[in-house]
């Protein structure tokens, strides 16, 4: 029974340019140059091919495992992993932690074939229809895009938060912070901290939510925006979320890898998260996927500027005449010392810093306060008799008549009044 070769059309065309070199049509040289390879390897081929015929074209690891392969053992315990704790990893994730926890070093690209192979991925990306690209700013701080995810971060273990996020646009660099929700007192506390960290940035990138822009006013500013028009903070919003597609993006690489990351040290409560981000997850992941280019970082400095007095709740209010005010449902009583009382119907500034205490400012100086219990009662007005030797009472002196004879007088024409009234029936 004849042998049949199976050949790729790379062989073929090998086989064709030898038969020409057996019939003296081609020189090694010219044949070399035809299927560029170097004259030295077309000898080899030409030495195999007049050994054993056209089997010799063929290349010998055909059907052989490869030289540079990995072991069937290294493969069999890989999917054991996957299967046993990895079975929500992707591979890229899944080879970082197979060096990182067992020392087994596999590329991300074989891995993701062995578990195709295996049924045990299929791949979660799905197409996206294409959109612009805009490019990075040049400088750091130049642009700050920042957003809140709700997610359930701790798996049941705790109770569902807010992952605060913000990206510089230039370089990619991450500061995170968990938080119960998405609100402004939560806002003000990350920027705080931010701005402590790194400097006061140009432009902040945020959606129309209402901490950051009064949709119903938009001439109103909210207490962020009354914190960033302080700092001569630029607020930039995006209409829709590809707009600021760089935050969302790293949102939902959060969702992959952070949560496992908590699952992995038995995280449950947001205190604990902030610990872990501050301390290893944030730099770990700065190191990894963030630019490490030099660039100009234009973060102003915070030096001088009373923060406490910018990232907080403030508030007008009028001073009624008894130096009171009313604040969240409650009379305050305004007290004297250094400062002066303001006059009444004047305007103070109440402020509700962020950790919980109140302070009112009148031209920028403190003010002291007393809380009340209740309203306020006005106080009793007396009536001030005057006295016997009063210029009122001397008035009568020059008609010659006494004080008790006005009097008596008084009373004499109240009878007579009273007399002349028609009798009732």
């Amino acid at each position: 029974m004849p042998e049949t070769l199976t050949m790729k059309r790379k062989e073929a065309e090998r086989l064709k340019v030898i038969s020409r070199i057996e019939h003296h049509e081609l020189t090694v040289a010219e044949a070399a140059e035809s299927l560029q390879v170097s004259e030295r390897q077309l000898y080899r081929i030409l030495k195999q091919y007049r050994t054993v015929g056209e089997q010799g074209v063929i290349h010998r690891l055909r059907g052989c495992p490869s030289n540079a392969g990995y072991a069937s053992e290294i493969r069999t315990t890989v999917i054991r992993l996957y299967r046993e704790q990895y079975s929500d990893y992707g591979p890229t994730l899944f080879a970082e932690k197979l060096e990182l926890y067992h020392t087994v070093t596999v590329s991300r690209r074989t891995l993701t074939r062995w578990l195709c192979q295996a049924s045990l991925w299929a791949g979660t990306r799905k197409k996206r229809p294409h959109r612009k690209k805009r490019e990075r700013r040049c400088s750091i701080g130049s642009l700050v895009q920042f957003d809140g995810s709700e997610h359930d971060w701790f798996e049941g273990r705790g109770p569902k938060c807010c992952l605060l996020v913000a990206i510089d646009d230039a370089t990619g660099r991450l500061m995170l912070r968990f938080a119960a929700a998405e609100d402004t007192g939560s806002v003000l506390c990350f920027w705080r901290h931010y701005i402590d960290r790194y400097g006061i940035p140009a432009e902040i990138y945020t959606d129309f939510g209402s901490v950051y822009h009064d949709n119903n006013n938009p001439q109103h500013l909210t207490q962020f925006g009354r914190a960033l028009q302080r700092l001569g903070i630029k607020p930039l919003f995006a209409h829709s979320p590809q707009a600021k597609g760089r935050v969302e993006r790293s949102n939902r690489t959060h969702q992959d890898r952070l949560i496992k990351a908590l699952r992995e040290h038995n995280i449950s409560s947001i205190e604990e998260a902030n610990r872990f981000l501050e301390t290893f997850y944030t730099d770990q992941h700065n190191l990894r996927f963030a630019l490490q280019e030099t660039l100009t970082d234009i973060h102003r400095s915070a030096v001088g500027l009373d923060l406490k007095n910018i990232f907080c709740f403030e508030e007008t209010r009028c001073v009624y005449n008894d130096w009171t005010i009313t604040f969240e449902a409650q009379f305050i009583q305004l007290l004297r010392s250094d400062a002066p009382l303001p006059p009444p119907r004047s305007k103070v500034i109440v402020r509700r810093w962020l950790d919980s205490s109140l302070h009112i400012f009148w031209k920028e100086q403190e003010l002291s306060y007393k809380l009340l219990n209740s309203k306020p009662k006005p106080k009793a007005q007396t009536l001030h008799r005057p006295s016997a030797d009063h210029p009122w009472r001397k008035r009568f002196l020059h008609t010659g008549r006494t004080l008790q004879q006005v009097n008596k007088r008084k009373i004499s024409l109240a009878s007579t009044t009273k007399n002349k009234l028609p009798s009732q029936p």
